[in-house]
């Protein structure tokens, strides 16, 4: 199945991207005092965490478990040069869930993130990609 967005140009530090849909992101390489939208590595972060979400709520409802809310960060290290590519990335979810216990959570987010992802199945295998969570009642 193909997929395809266009980029679109702003200005030299400001681009936007477009897909078949219409659906626009906005990015930028702006430092913090005059940032308005996320780089293209804190997109690629914002797609690991939200792909491997949507799986989790899935399994979640699945299994019959109340979700009340699901939150999360997601980190990475970077190298110091050139190409600054990931090192490490982690993502930890915050479970809002009175009935969900801590195995069956950590069992969902690993099949989540490690098998059913597609965006962190498409990224390098010399990246560390760890997750963790915490189930609030």
């Amino acid at each position: 199945m193909e997929m395809e967005v266009a980029l679109g140009f702003k200005s030299d530090e400001e681009f936007f991207t477009i897909n078949n849909t219409h659906n626009r992101v906005e990015i930028d390489m702006y430092g913090p005092g005059k940032k308005q939208a996320q780089s293209p590595m804190e997109l690629l972060l914002s797609g690991i965490i939200s792909c491997a979400a949507v799986d989790i709520v899935s399994m979640i409802k699945k299994r019959r478990k109340v979700l009340n809310d699901l939150s999360g960060k997601a980190s990475g290290q970077r190298r110091k040069l050139a190409p600054r590519s990931f090192t490490e990335i982690h993502i930890h979810y915050e479970i809002n869930s009175p009935d969900l216990t801590d195995q069956e959570a950590e069992k969902i987010i690993s099949l989540a993130v490690d098998k059913y992802c597609s965006v962190a199945s498409s990224i390098s295998k010399d990246i560390h990609l760890s997750h963790g969570f915490e189930i609030k009642r």
